[in-house]
């Protein structure tokens, strides 16, 4: 399975956030959409960074409550892991293995975002990926005999 597949299923819509924005306003980003992780991008739709919530738990545990006071552009993670729409869902999982990320951007080969796909995402894909395999096993045994 490779990621676009997933991207067709969930949609392509990422959250995103500019580079301006306070930690409070990110952190209701994140709540409303019940979601990990956000973009940071510019107006022309480039990807700067991304935020997550353990960049904002570890600035909290670090700095206290001066992390209030940042902005995206300072809080972000700017070295981002990506995939691209033709990676497999096993790539992506050691990605985020090796690299210990939740969340990945999917660019496409002239760097345009298409879509970001969280561990969740990912091990969702591979567990339906194994139901099918069980079933079509089945089938085979009980039609082999």
């Amino acid at each position: 399975m490779v990621i676009s597949s997933i991207l067709r299923g969930k949609g392509s819509q990422v959250i995103s956030v500019r580079t301006g924005d306070c930690v409070a306003s990110i952190t209701r980003t994140l709540a409303q959409h019940r979601i990990g992780a956000v973009l940071v991008v510019e107006g022309d739709g480039a990807v700067l960074g991304i935020v997550s919530e353990r960049d904002i738990v570890r600035a909290l545990a670090g700095m206290g409550e001066a992390v209030t006071r940042m902005t995206a552009g300072q809080l972000m993670t700017r070295v981002l892991h990506t995939v691209t729409p033709r990676s497999t869902v096993q790539e992506a999982l050691q990605l985020m293995t090796d690299r210990r990320v939740r969340h990945l951007p999917v660019l496409e080969a002239d760097g345009t975002l298409a879509g970001m796909v969280s561990i969740g995402d990912l091990v969702k894909a591979r567990i339906a990926e194994a139901e099918l395999e069980a079933a079509e096993l089945k089938h085979y045994v009980a039609t082999a005999g």
